[in-house]
């Protein structure tokens, strides 16, 4: 679950991450007010879950509290499209007004989990405020890792290691250990999964500020923080994805056509792989879990069919918990609701195998029963 910077850095502040003195605000008039709290000339930020905002004008500068109110204005109600939202954008309903900033220096450092190491890792860069993937393609020798025992937690000296390849120094450096450490404590008391400081810029006068920040949470821990579950965004998110998430079921929006639904994650990520042999691409991934009844299974495939990108299905499912005639009933049972019914390609194995296929048989159903992948692949090209 990601947070709205605003949010990101109210969550940081405590642990004693400093931060620019700001506000956030839901109208012109309130933009107007805060600005002139901080004295006239300030920075109006779209808040939107999305990088990018810059370039696509969602940051601007204000020289007085009525340019703060004319630009908050024309943001709130509009739709920001950068080049992480695609072509739809993400709607603004909330502006950060905050203190402008004399910036001498400005880094980038995040930390994030490593599958590959299987721990807790330090991103950081003296180039900051540009994108790190740039960064990381154009000269990988410019990106800093420091990775973090999960044994024994974020040690001073990498603090201080880190904030020297950076060329930080004296005051400074101590500054960033104490910064970066407090990046780590939240990390691990909030159970996120990526902490994300860029720009983190030295003032003119050797302060670090946090300029920018981006928060992501695991979604498996929300039941152990109440609060910061609350602050979700529904609007910032896949519509299709809220619903999903509301029903129990793993459900990612992709840009392809073929419509998946299997159960089990690695299952999925074979059947994606099945669809891209066959030339096509996934719409989705979706994986129904191994618990699922019939009315989860059809209110999937529901689910799935309400994407309109949907123009042909596979249904690949490895019957144990989950049965393959459950499976079948459900299929069949949301096909029948559904206002169009796209091509729609049925591969079942395992527990009552034989009963799933029948089931689908008298369905009445225009389908094709598949027995292999390599056959699921080749009824996938022959159904576009």
């Amino acid at each position: 679950m990601k947070l709205h910077e605003y949010q990101a850095k109210a969550l940081l502040a405590p642990y004693g991450v400093p931060t620019p003195q700001g506000e956030v605000a839901r109208s012109a008039q309130e933009a107007a007010a805060a600005a002139e709290r901080l004295g006239g000339k300030a920075v109006v930020k779209a808040q939107v879950h999305a990088g990018g905002r810059g370039k696509a004008g969602g940051v601007k500068v204000a020289a007085s509290a009525r340019e703060a109110g004319e630009v908050a204005e024309a943001l709130i109600g509009a739709s920001l499209v950068t080049a992480q939202t695609g072509p739809q954008g993400a709607p603004v309903h909330s502006v950060l007004v905050e203190q402008t900033v004399d910036v001498a220096r400005e880094l980038y450092v995040s930390i994030t989990t490593d599958g590959g190491r299987k721990r807790p890792v330090v991103i950081a860069s003296a180039a900051g405020g540009v994108e790190i993937e740039q960064v990381a393609e154009s000269d990988p020798s410019a990106i800093i890792t420091e990775a973090i025992d999960p044994a024994i937690g974020f040690q001073p000296y990498q603090g201080r290691r880190v904030a020297a390849a950076l060329g930080l120094t004296g005051g400074q450096s101590r500054a960033f250990a104490s910064m970066l450490a407090a990046c780590h404590r939240a990390y691990v008391e909030k159970d996120l999964t990526m902490v994300e400081i860029n720009p983190l810029v030295v003032t003119e006068q050797g302060a670090l500020l946090a300029l920018d920040a981006k928060v992501s949470l695991d979604d498996d821990a929300l039941f152990r923080h109440e609060a910061e579950a609350a602050l979700r965004d529904e609007s910032q998110e896949d519509a299709l994805e809220v619903e999903a998430s509301a029903r129990g079921i793993a459900y990612v929006k992709l840009d392809g056509d073929v419509g998946c639904m299997v159960n089990g994650a690695g299952l999925a990520m074979a059947t994606m792989d099945t669809v891209k042999a066959a030339g096509a691409d996934p719409a989705n991934f979706l994986d129904v879990g191994g618990g699922a009844n019939e009315e989860k299974v059809s209110q999937a495939i529901q689910l799935m069919l309400a994407d309109p990108s949907v123009l042909r299905v596979l249904v690949n499912v490895f019957g144990g918990i989950l049965r393959c005639d459950v499976v079948a009933r459900g299929v069949a049972d949301a096909y029948a609701k559904a206002d169009r019914q796209p091509p729609l390609v049925v591969r079942l194995l395992g527990t009552n195998v034989d009963d799933g296929k029948r089931i689908l048989a008298e369905s009445g159903l225009d389908l094709t029963l598949v027995d292999t992948l390599q056959e699921a692949a080749a009824a996938i090209k022959a159904a576009g």
